[in-house]
């Protein structure tokens, strides 16, 4: 395997030039990937290749169409944490509210080993997760204005503040290890059974994860998969060997996700953030038809009309 060495900004634009990129302004192109780097800017590449075997770019593709779906993916990535930032508020309230109700609100009371699953298979996980839990109030508590005020002034944290300092992934993890009764009654505010809001909160960690760090979202796909639901049908989605095409593991499996646990209001205003900088990218596009895009995403061409269905959160 060829060593990779450090290479100028002229060279670099070499390399693109060679693989049949156009360039219409290079001095701007410079500046761009001296501010961005050039192997985030490049990792856009794969969508205007010839074909996964041709590494050359297709014909008439330039380096500003590239930048233009690296920008794109940045607005879009903002977009999407942003409202899964409130799904992760109000799962987190959701479980502080239904544990602390039943369990109380002292950590000596919520974090007894018996309060959680009582599967032997998951009584490792259940200890390994208190001792998480115990070590965010220990280590991250005092950095914190709310949680330093309860544990100065009252020497407890309750839940509901403890989750602040919680990960989308702990509490994730956290819904897997409480008794079936608890996963019901956070479940059914959702009009969920147990199964699916485990796997929704797994996908949704892994997103906000990948939204945090600034890694190419537009494209990405997950291990996990979606059941087949009423927006598939809805929008009548194409299906290959009796599975939907679009919907089951991509982004727009995330968007049935969102539209089914934001409000209504919130999911209309995604979709219309969402449509407003497809509709910038088109304009800047030329090499490549939109609805190529949309299928890297997972998107039916149709996706707006996900609004038509009616929402499902109780608000």
């Amino acid at each position: 395997m060829a060593k990779k060495e450090f290479k100028t900004l002229s060279e670099q634009i070499e390399i693109m030039k060679a693989k049949g990129l156009t360039f219409h302004d290079e001095e701007k192109a410079k500046n761009i990937l001296l501010r961005e780097n050039y192997f985030f800017v490049n990792g856009y590449r794969h969508l205007f290749m010839k074909s996964k075997s041709d590494k050359k770019f297709i014909e008439g593709s330039t380096f500003e169409e590239l930048y233009s779906l690296f920008t794109f993916d940045r607005r879009f990535r903002n977009i999407i944490f942003k409202y899964v930032l409130i799904i992760e508020n109000n799962i987190k309230s959701i479980i502080s509210y239904q544990l602390s109700k039943k369990y109380g609100y002292r950590e000596k009371d919520y974090l007894k080993a018996s309060n959680f699953s009582l599967d032997r298979k998951k009584s490792r996980q259940v200890n390994d997760l208190i001792h998480k839990m115990k070590r965010q109030i220990r280590v991250n508590g005092p950095q914190h204005t709310a949680t330093q005020h309860y544990s100065t002034n009252y020497g407890y944290v309750p839940l509901w503040i403890l989750v602040k300092v919680l990960s989308f992934g702990l509490i994730s993890e956290l819904y897997t290890i409480l008794k079936p009764e608890d996963q019901l009654s956070i479940a059914e505010y959702y009009d969920f059974d147990i199964e699916t809001l485990t796997n929704y909160l797994s996908i949704l960690a892994n997103y906000r994860n990948l939204c945090a760090h600034e890694d190419i979202l537009f494209e990405h796909k997950t291990q996990k998969i979606i059941d087949d639901t009423k927006y598939h049908e809805y929008l009548e989605i194409p299906k290959m060997d009796n599975e939907y095409i679009y919907g089951k593991n991509d982004l727009f499996a995330l968007i049935i996700i969102l539209k089914q646990m934001l409000s209504d209001d919130e999911f209309r205003l995604l979709i219309y953030e969402v449509g407003y900088e497809l509709d910038i990218l088109d304009g800047k596009i030329d090499s490549i038809p939109q609805v190529k895009i949309l299928d890297r995403m997972g998107f039916p061409s149709n996706f707006k009309k996900i609004l038509d269905i009616e929402g499902d959160v109780k608000i």
